[in-house]
């Protein structure tokens, strides 16, 4: 089993600092392994929803929770959102001394349940997959080519893990959307997943997406905040500040997990990413993934680009400073024009252009080449 320290502490301060707390993030992430390793060092009650014998049935499930003390554990609770006032009823009971971790696999209708029944009694914490800072450097090619999810990052062979993540975006479009209420056609939604994959890193269209469906572009929009809403992608919102520049408004789109991505494209090994023309496009993703992991809600995340064509991968605001980044997958990267453009525009603290490679060196004053392993350590600390 990989340690996982930085998702249990997460977990831990929310539990001891409100009644609720939801921990959110796409299937097969490792949520349950996580909340079952809490439960045995805190000790506690664990109920599962896709149990058809679980006896948090809507009819019964007061009588079973309101003499609970402890940590109660409640897995796929996007099942029944008719325990979210029921929730509250027992979170605000005189001397409670109980706290409810719920698990979930679909972000927007779940946070805007809870959100609306358990306002000020509850607290958000989102889990991805294996992160770079768990598995450690020596495992950066196989974690960027196979993605996090622990099936796949584990498997014994890049044939299997390949096999796995198939099977994944098979499994999430005939079982997983169905279950979550939408009503999608699994080969539509699955077409226009692919068509993300090939736009990965790129400014959203809606009109080009509905064209090659052959669809309107609010379909689209709907389309894409499923998967969102799903954890499968993420929107980069831009950078909304006045700088006297046109900027672009539309968001990136990113397959979140590259593993998944990749399997999308057909891409099985590292050989056959080399090849690919989505290879930085790829990496880009891979590293904007690893830095907002370390987030921890505590970052404002954007890109940045003008209709001019200057532009940011990433701009991090944390508190007062703002962080800017390049992701580069090369050796040598040198300063480019649009950098020191860039540093005035947004009047970055620094910025980082991020490799995979191992070496670290300043290009200028405020501007810094960095291995995405010693990038990850100083967000961190």
């Amino acid at each position: 089993m990989v340690p996982r320290p930085l998702v249990i502490m997460g977990i831990s301060e929310a539990l001891d600092a409100l009644p609720v707390t939801l921990l959110t993030g796409p299937r097969q992430c490792g949520k349950t392994t996580i909340a079952r390793e809490i439960c045995g060092t805190r000790g506690g009650t664990y109920y599962y929803l896709e149990d058809p014998e679980t006896p948090l049935q809507p009819e019964s499930a007061k009588l079973v929770l309101k003499e609970k003390t402890g940590l109660v554990v409640i897995d796929e609770v996007q099942r029944q959102p008719s325990l979210f006032p029921l929730l509250r009823v027992l979170a605000d009971r005189p001397h409670n001394k109980a706290r409810f971790l719920l698990l979930g696999s679909a972000s927007l209708a779940l946070v805007r349940g809870a959100s609306e029944t358990l306002a000020g009694r509850i607290a958000y914490v989102e889990m991805g997959g294996f992160s770079l800072f768990e598995v450690g450097v020596a495992a950066q090619d196989d974690l960027w080519t196979r993605g996090g999810f622990p099936r796949s990052t584990l498997a014994e062979t890049d044939a299997l893990s390949l096999l796995w993540r198939k099977q994944f975006v098979q499994s999430f479009l005939e079982r997983d959307i169905p279950q979550l209420g939408i009503r999608v056609p699994a080969i539509a939604l699955r077409r226009f997943w692919t068509m993300v994959a090939h736009l990965h890193g790129q400014i959203w269209n809606a009109a080009l997406l509905a064209r090659s469906l052959g669809t309107k572009e609010d379909t689209a929009r709907h389309y894409l905040d499923i998967v969102t809403g799903a954890f499968m992608v993420r929107q980069l919102p831009p950078w909304f500040e006045n700088t006297r520049k046109r900027l672009v408004k539309a968001p990136k789109v990113y397959v979140r997990d590259t593993g998944v991505l990749h399997a999308l494209l057909g891409l099985g090994d590292k050989a056959a990413l080399q090849a690919h023309p989505k290879l930085g496009f790829s990496w880009e993703g891979f590293a904007i993934e690893q830095i907002l992991s370390l987030s921890c809600g505590q970052s404002a995340a954007y890109f940045y680009k003008t209709h001019g064509g200057t532009e940011l991968d990433l701009l991090l605001v944390r508190g007062k400073d703002r962080i800017g980044f390049e992701f580069k997958y090369e050796d040598s990267p040198r300063t480019q024009k649009a950098m020191h453009v860039v540093l005035e525009d947004l009047r970055l603290d620094k910025l980082w252009v991020v490799t995979p490679g191992e070496e670290r060196h300043p290009l200028t004053s405020h501007i810094e080449v960095i291995p995405l392993a010693q990038c990850l350590r100083e967000l961190a600390t």
